[in-house]
């Protein structure tokens, strides 16, 4: 792990990925006032387009030293210029259909998902989408 530190608006950690061809580091933001986990990956050229973001709706729960989250499953991706996709329903609704996600846990995840994707298709881009939630960071 290169970076973790908290913000107003949640943890910020970078960790390396000396392995992957395409990219740096990997950049996850946990976002627990709206349920979800944020990564970005940074190119390991400057003059590379970066790819997608992927939200995630997670559980966050803050302990004085210590995040835990519980993955939801469902998610989105958002390229740049702003189209957006729900990802990994299939997975989730197998999840929910075996069991392993409970009703109340898929309920909060198809909520999260749709209000994001909601506000995110609104605001057009997702820096713009975070601007409008008080999240100001430098990528």
């Amino acid at each position: 792990m290169e970076v973790c530190h908290v913000e107003r608006w949640g943890l910020a950690v970078e960790c390396p990925t000396p392995d992957a061809p395409d990219h740096a580091a990997e950049i996850t933001w946990l976002l627990p006032d709206l349920g979800l986990r944020l990564t970005r990956y940074r190119p390991r050229s400057r003059h590379s387009l970066p790819g997608p973001s992927t939200l995630t709706a997670v559980r966050i729960e803050r302990e004085p030293r210590s995040w835990t989250t519980t993955d939801l499953l469902l998610g989105l991706e958002v390229q740049n210029g702003g189209r957006t996709r729900i990802t990994h329903a299939a997975e989730f609704a197998t999840a929910v259909a075996t069991g392993v996600l409970r009703r109340e846990e898929a309920d909060y995840a198809l909520r999260t998902v749709h209000r994001t994707l909601d506000e995110v298709t609104r605001h057009r881009d997702l820096n713009q989408w975070l601007a409008y939630r008080g999240i100001f960071d430098v990528w």
